[in-house]
């Protein structure tokens, strides 16, 4: 009998996946959608914001000089010689003993270095479409640059305003808008071929049979890859034949995805096609590694497209893919190392392990006492329920068979997992 070749260690496999990535091409995407994607050049503003001084309130422009000695007793009267609205551009130049009824956001006028607020004068009428006054009694004094937003304040021209490789949120939007930007640089979203090997495996929208179980490993990977930034390709079931195997990759290179990603077919089974078809037609660089659950993961290439072979077991397609498939699509989509949530959890109850690093799950709670780890359920690789029911991954490392309770050990909190 041959002898078993040893299990790769986790972070000799990382460094190998992540050897085999690069970053992917950049496009311009409409600003409208691209919230999201990730940005592959810095910003900088061809304009300042605000682009003008504006008012910040309802209320007059004036000059603050005419009203220092303004209060409630003796009110200092204006003559209001304009009505700037927003979206207008004044024409006046105000005076001595002059103001301008203004609105929020409209353009200071010349002369203008403060505004007064509606509340601090005698003008009550504030109903749409209401006349302008002719004269305006102000009670308070306001100094220079009170509710006036200067141009430039946010932003000045040629002034860096985002840096690239970062996801753009809602609010980055917002300012590349304000910019004018109708087309934004980003990375293109990596293509993932996505496929589910299998005779066992049907469709949800097919009656359930004896020895049959529904597909769901590419509805959890697809989410997945999705979150990370990627866009799934999605391949079906494939039934067990090295045939069917290799006319579905060449299928989806053809599509041109940027990379494999199956569950199942990895393993040492008579059925387990898609290692046979890496070995044959493409090129096996790594296989089974030093992990529970998810030891069978194979990784090679096919025509050059870079495979991710994961475990049939939903628990094990999941894990393996956190530790490994990620990190390397966020390469690809041009984001920066990302950085566990880790914390350290105490153990309510003992737990055994079989040597491998292995990843358990667990709800870690709050205590007094600190973080208090418990698992889920069994920790079967095929029982996902212990993951539902899961916040974190508790990290047992490599060599260690039993773990007695009131130990500490890291876990890998799910929020750290998340985009």
């Amino acid at each position: 009998m041959a002898k078993e070749l040893p299990l790769t260690p986790i972070p000799q496999a990382q460094e190998q996946l992540m050897a085999a990535f690069s970053i992917v091409e950049k496009e311009h995407a409409p600003l409208a959608g691209s919230a999201g994607r990730v940005l592959a050049e810095s910003i900088y503003s061809g304009i300042d914001l605000p682009v003008f001084d504006n008012s910040s309130m309802d209320g007059f422009a004036l000059r603050a000089e005419d009203v220092v000695k303004a209060d409630h007793q003796s009110a200092v009267v204006l003559d209001v010689v304009a009505d700037i609205p927003a979206g207008a551009a004044p024409q006046v130049t105000l005076k001595f003993g002059q103001a301008a009824r203004i609105m929020t956001g409209a353009t200071l006028p010349h002369g203008a270095d403060a505004v007064v607020r509606v509340e601090d004068t005698d003008f009550g009428v504030r109903d749409p479409g209401s006349d302008v006054p002719e004269q305006v009694q102000v009670f308070v004094p306001v100094p220079a640059g009170e509710n006036v937003r200067p141009r430039g304040q946010d932003v000045l021209q040629g002034e860096l305003v985002l840096n690239p490789n970062r996801r753009l949120r809602p609010q980055d939007v917002g300012v590349l808008a304000m910019l004018g930007m109708q087309q934004v640089p980003v990375f293109r979203q990596p293509r993932v071929g996505l496929m589910s090997p299998g005779d066992e495996l049907l469709p949800l929208d097919a009656l359930l049979e004896d020895g049959k179980i529904y597909e769901s490993n590419s509805y959890v990977l697809e989410a997945l890859v999705t979150q990370v930034g990627g866009e799934v390709v999605r391949l079906g079931i494939v039934p067990d034949t090295m045939a069917d195997v290799r006319d579905s990759l060449q299928k989806a290179v053809a599509l041109g995805v940027d990379v494999f990603l199956s569950t199942g077919g990895v393993s040492v089974g008579a059925y387990d096609f898609v290692r046979a078809v890496l070995a044959r037609d493409g090129e096996l660089t790594l296989w089974r590694v030093n992990m529970r659950p998810g030891k069978p993961l194979a990784f090679g290439s096919f025509e050059g497209v870079p495979y991710f072979g994961l475990p049939g077991n939903p628990v094990s397609a999941y894990v393996g893919f956190q530790v490994f498939v990620r990190p390397a699509l966020r390469k690809m989509a041009g984001l920066p190392n990302e950085e566990r949530l880790l914390r350290k959890v105490t153990l309510a109850e003992d737990i055994e392990s079989d040597g491998r690093e292995s990843y358990l799950r667990v709800y870690a709670s709050q205590e007094k006492e600190g973080w208090i780890a418990r698992l889920t359920g069994h920790q079967g690789s095929g029982n996902l329920r212990s993951l539902v029911n899961a916040n974190a991954l508790l990290i047992i490392p490599a060599g260690v068979t039993s773990v007695p309770a009131g130990s500490q050990l890291e876990a890998w909190f799910f929020e750290g997992i998340a985009v």
